[in-house]
């Protein structure tokens, strides 16, 4: 009964549009004070689940996303990809692509990838004669590359809360990653068979060396962040830090950032992790609860039997993720879920870091769907179409989106290949 009461009063605040770490927060605390216990325990509880040093790679990389894009990063790929690819026809949806998986290697955050991207990608592709839906509906799809390939910030928040190697998870994420935008990719090529009308653009010598020229800085990024962690002269936490002096110089060197705008920077970044902190503090309390009346035991008995098979257990995750990705923010359902799914995966025989991957790629599908579906709020004003309108774009990338989910889920090594080779 405490746990029903617990559930509904945790639903009936996020219907009535109340701040997830709140919404979690009061039933908590009432739960605690209910059952006894003092609100000393509440504050530990929730001031433990944050006091984590990995916890602190999380604003680090929160803070180069936002300096890239203060730092005209994006505009500098996209030259640079349709310097290269411009004389393929349909080369917009494939450079579109190409530039999210390069800023990806700066910015853990679909939403960061959406906003700064799109105002360039839309634009350019409907001057070039693209359709505005298709335009917004690849740009909202490629986004989703972000967040899984590392530097990503769910996969700091997972490793956490699951307690595993957030190198690791990051090694893990990068073949889905490439198989995102391999899926993606293809999608442009059908789409593209059946638009006789698209230009493509001359090659250009001159541009390619001049764009070569402007995007070596922040190619450099990545091979500072990653190759730090995976080489292992860095903690994730450290790579992020230097990250973040690294592009800041960038922005410095490009005079795209002056010391005026350092304040709004810190601003946007403080906002951003403000929210997700309150957040991982309230699934502190939250998981502590859960711990207390044994749900994960109960949940694990309840699908052990239900089913003994790993095919029907990780169909059942992918369903349940989905489903709460549509409704409720990202961070939210991994310190929700995580907790619960992670005992039961590893009694079905599922690596943590293959659960991680297929958590955060089911999330990240999550942001375009509605009604949540952030992405698409994020693009509605920066392309002037109605929400419904820029999902109905993205709709049809959905279907690679949702076939690599399946590559990864039931083939493992896809997720576990590069940790094993680079023995993490």
């Amino acid at each position: 009964m405490n746990m029903v009461l617990l559930a509904a009063g945790i639903i009936a605040l996020l219907a009535l549009r109340v701040p997830v770490a709140f919404a979690l927060l009061g039933p908590c605390i009432a739960y605690v004070t209910l059952n006894g216990q003092s609100l000393g325990l509440s504050m530990r509880e929730v001031t433990g689940a944050i006091d984590s040093f990995p916890l602190l790679a999380v604003p680090l990389f929160i803070l180069v996303g936002v300096i890239a894009n203060h730092a005209g990063i994006a505009d500098r790929l996209f030259d640079f990809a349709l310097s290269v690819i411009g004389r393929i026809r349909g080369s917009l949806g494939y450079v579109n692509i190409g530039v999210s998986l390069g800023f990806s290697w700066m910015s853990g955050s679909a939403l960061a990838d959406a906003a700064g991207l799109g105002k360039v990608e839309v634009p350019a592709m409907v001057r070039k004669g693209y359709s505005r839906r298709f335009s917004v509906g690849i740009t909202a799809a490629s986004s989703l590359i972000g967040p899984v390939m590392p530097p990503s910030i769910p996969a700091v928040i997972y490793a956490s809360i699951a307690a595993v190697s957030t190198g690791a998870l990051f090694a893990a994420s990068v073949v889905p990653a490439f198989l995102m935008a391999a899926g993606l990719a293809v999608a442009v090529f059908l789409w593209v068979r059946r638009q006789a009308d698209l230009q493509a653009q001359p090659f250009d010598w001159g541009r390619l060396r001049a764009a070569t020229v402007r995007v070596l800085g922040p190619l450099l990024t990545p091979v500072i962040i990653l190759g730090g962690i995976l080489g292992g002269f860095f903690t994730p936490t450290e790579a992020a830090a230097v990250g973040a002096a690294y592009v800041l110089l960038l922005g410095f060197c490009y005079r795209k950032v002056r010391i005026r705008d350092l304040g709004g920077i810190l601003r946007d970044t403080a906002a951003t992790t403000a929210s997700i902190t309150l957040i991982l503090g309230a699934s502190g309390l939250l998981g502590w609860i859960l711990a207390r009346e044994q749900v994960p035991a109960a949940v694990a008995e309840l699908m052990l039997g239900f089913t003994d098979s790993q095919v029907v257990f990780l169909l059942l995750v992918n369903a349940l993720l989905i489903f709460l990705g549509a409704v409720l923010e990202g961070t939210s359902v991994l310190v929700i879920t995580v907790p619960i799914l992670l005992p039961i995966a590893v009694q079905f025989g599922v690596d943590p870091l293959h659960l991680g991957v297929i958590a955060i790629i089911n999330l990240m599908i999550g942001l375009l769907t509605p009604p949540i579906g952030a992405v698409l709020y994020v693009l509605s004003p920066v392309t002037g179409l109605p929400v419904h309108e820029v999902f109905r774009g993205t709709a049809p990338f959905l279907i690679p989106l949702l076939a690599v989910l399946m590559l990864v889920t039931f083939v493992p090594a896809v997720v576990t290949f590069l940790p094993s080779v680079l023995g993490l």
